[in-house]
């Protein structure tokens, strides 16, 4: 096999260079582009200073990062192939006897490799970073309300009556709430109090509230270090509910689907993400194929243009029926299994079936 020869290790070190090429230019083209932003932000907090945003950005850039992986594939892909084909390697190659499918095994070996450490290495240490990265955020931001995220809202009961619960943030795993504005009413339904607290955590039948102003409809406000909120909320359940998949790590996963399951809430998303996870290394393998079809034609034959165009669109599009597939499955109507694996064993089967057409007709 090409695989374990002297050219097929040559090919493996290109692909796999040209691969962390791309995907290094796009992290660092997020991590600085996060960076200005947040420096930006940094203005109005008197907490935040250049060092705490440079980690922030660092800490915020990995998760993002993720989600260009099969982009890095696909151009890193068709970068290495053009480049062999404009030294005429391939030419030499295929006068020797040499096939596509024989020079593309390293390049699907690297694809596979890149996907199995982006899903068992990777992915967690970006779940952790963005945990830690949510933390720092409401840190460095809380007092002048510049958390950027969906805001959480809750409603529940408890012996003192209804509560709405508003928050900028979870932190914690999802039992701790960033920004809080609680909105009390008694058991026969009028305003009560309104509580604004830095932060609140969640315990076993109540809420601890932190540097907590309440404001009452017969009272003065009254400032306290620390507030205590009746609840019959239970902390699995907060957690599960506002804890979004992309941070939990893969290998954390089946415990939270475990509990989730146990705390009987709905477990679509984790199953999800789960099994997008599962399903990476073949996406991968599946942009290689789409980059192949499309990089392989000489350039004496002309028309390379055209055709890298067409290999971005047909990357592009495998990437949004990617998206759109794990969006009906989310939701629901797919099978989460079936909707995680299905673009990738698609996009796999017509980029050998477009190379089958080109390379033996």
């Amino acid at each position: 096999m090409l695989l374990f020869k002297t050219f097929g290790r040559y090919l493996t070190q290109r692909f796999l260079r040209a691969i962390l090429s791309v995907f290094g230019t796009f992290f660092f083209l997020i991590a600085t582009l996060d960076f200005v932003e947040l420096m930006r932000r940094a203005g109005d907090s008197p907490t935040a200073t250049t060092p705490s945003i440079i980690q922030l950005a660092l800490y915020r850039a990995p998760s993002v990062a993720e989600q260009i992986f099969p982009f890095a594939v696909l151009f890193g892909g068709m970068f290495a192939l053009l480049n062999l084909s404009r030294k005429l390697e391939l030419v030499v190659a295929r006068s020797v006897g040499i096939s596509a499918w024989q020079f593309l095994q390293p390049a699907a070996l690297v694809a596979g490799l890149v996907g199995l450490v982006s899903v068992g290495i990777y992915n967690p240490i970006a779940a952790e970073l963005k945990q830690r990265a949510t933390a720092l955020e409401v840190s460095l931001f809380a007092k002048t309300g510049q958390v950027v995220g969906k805001e959480i809202w809750i409603r529940q009961r408890s012996v003192d009556g209804q509560a709405i619960i508003r928050a900028a943030a979870a932190l914690d795993g999802g039992v701790g709430l960033a920004q809080v504005a609680f909105f009390a009413f008694s058991p026969d339904g009028g305003f009560r109090e309104r509580i604004e607290a830095k932060q609140a955590v969640l315990y076993r039948g109540y809420w601890e509230l932190s540097e907590a102003r309440v404001t009452s409809a017969t009272e003065e406000p009254q400032t306290y270090s620390t507030y205590l909120v009746a609840t019959t909320l239970e902390p699995d359940q907060v957690r599960q509910s506002f804890t979004p998949p992309d941070s939990v790590g893969f290998w954390s996963m089946p415990a939270v689907l475990d509990r989730t399951q146990k705390a009987g809430l709905d477990t679509t998303r984790y199953e999800l993400r789960y099994e997008s996870l599962k399903a990476r290394p073949l996406l991968l393998i599946a942009m290689i194929l789409v980059a192949a079809s499309v990089s392989l034609r000489f350039f004496r034959f002309g028309g390379v243009t055209r055709l890298v165009v067409g290999g971005v669109a047909a990357g592009f599009v495998l990437y949004v029926a990617t998206q759109l597939s794990e969006e009906l499955g989310s939701s629901g109507i797919v099978n989460a299994s079936v909707a995680a694996w299905l673009p990738a064993t698609v996009g796999t089967l017509l980029g050998v079936l477009a190379l089958l057409h080109q390379e033996d007709g």
